[in-house]
């Protein structure tokens, strides 16, 4: 061992001695089984991510995101909300939040995607004797398709299928969507312009 630090050194005062300047060092080895860190391509390490996680990776939707994504769908306050139940469930292969409660005027199911907040099921219905209190602004069969794509993001209003119909002395618009696997009905007040009767499902 003396006889290489030796000969390390001896070479060194002779590469010295040439006019020239030597710069040596030493390393400890890691422990044992530890991988080196890896570059980011801009000439910095990074250390492997703890638990093998990659970097941007988005987190699950809460159980309160997923609430406060039906209750604005619904255009449900949330001080009208009671008895709500929120569960972990499935629909076709697609892990969701199974979601219920009641309001005065009505009971509400919604099924929310837990990885992005997609709504990919719903079911309500506002009983009609509330829909004058509840109020809105009149509208016409384009405004009521405007206000469906406005509850489906990406839909069109030419791909909505709308009639009006008329009972017990009240009319209203009866229609259907089909977009990206999910079937759409609905009624909607022309009165108020309120969606009083909802239906969501996915299609696959």
């Amino acid at each position: 061992m003396k006889r290489w630090i030796l000969g390390i050194l001896s070479a060194a005062m002779l590469w010295t001695a040439g006019g020239c300047s030597v710069h040596i060092q030493i390393t400890p080895d890691g422990p044992a089984g530890t991988q080196p860190a890896a570059s980011d391509g801009a000439g910095m390490e990074t250390a492997p991510a703890p638990g093998g996680s990659s970097a941007g990776q988005t987190d699950e939707v809460t159980a309160q995101t997923a609430l406060e994504i039906a209750l604005d769908h619904a255009d449900v306050p949330q001080e009208d909300a009671y008895n709500i139940k929120t569960e972990r469930d499935g629909d076709n292969g697609i892990p969701v939040y199974d979601l219920e409660f009641e309001t005065d005027y009505g009971d509400y199911d919604f099924e929310v995607a837990i990885a992005d907040g997609r709504i990919v099921g719903a079911d309500y219905e506002v009983d009609e004797e509330w829909l004058d209190r509840l109020g809105g602004s009149p509208v016409s069969v384009d405004e009521a398709k405007e206000l469906i794509v406005r509850k489906v993001p990406g839909a069109a209003a030419e791909e909505i299928r709308i009639r009006e119909e008329q009972e017990d002395g009240r009319g209203r618009y009866e229609g259907e969507l089909f977009f990206q696997d999910m079937k759409y009905e609905f009624e909607i007040d022309p009165a108020t312009g309120r969606i009083y009767d909802w239906n969501a499902d996915l299609r696959r």
